[in-house]
C-alpha cells in the first residue's frame, strides 16, 4: 500500500512537472509574445478624427517604443 501511495506521488509529481514546462515554453515562443505584444499595444494605433498630424506621429512614435519594449528588440 505505502509503494503505490509513493508510486503515485511521483506520477503525479512528474505530470505536473511536465505540464509546467510545456506551458512555459508554449507561453514564451517568440509567436506568442508578439500576439500578446500586438493586443497589447493595438489600441495605440488607432487614429481618432480630430487627431492631428504631429500629434499623431508623436502617438505612433510612442506605441512603436512600447511594443520594441515588450517584444524585447533593442531601441534605437
Amino acid at each position: 500500500m505505502i509503494r503505490f501511495r509513493i508510486s503515485i506521488i511521483i506520477i503525479v509529481f512528474s505530470l505536473v512537472s511536465y505540464l509546467s514546462v510545456t506551458f512555459l515554453r508554449n507561453y514564451n515562443s517568440p509567436e506568442n509574445i508578439e500576439k500578446r505584444c500586438i493586443l497589447k499595444f493595438e489600441k495605440d494605433f488607432k487614429n481618432p478624427l480630430e487627431t492631428s498630424s504631429k500629434e499623431w506621429g508623436l502617438i505612433l512614435d510612442l506605441a512603436d517604443n512600447n511594443y520594441l519594449k515588450c517584444m524585447g528588440l533593442p531601441q534605437y
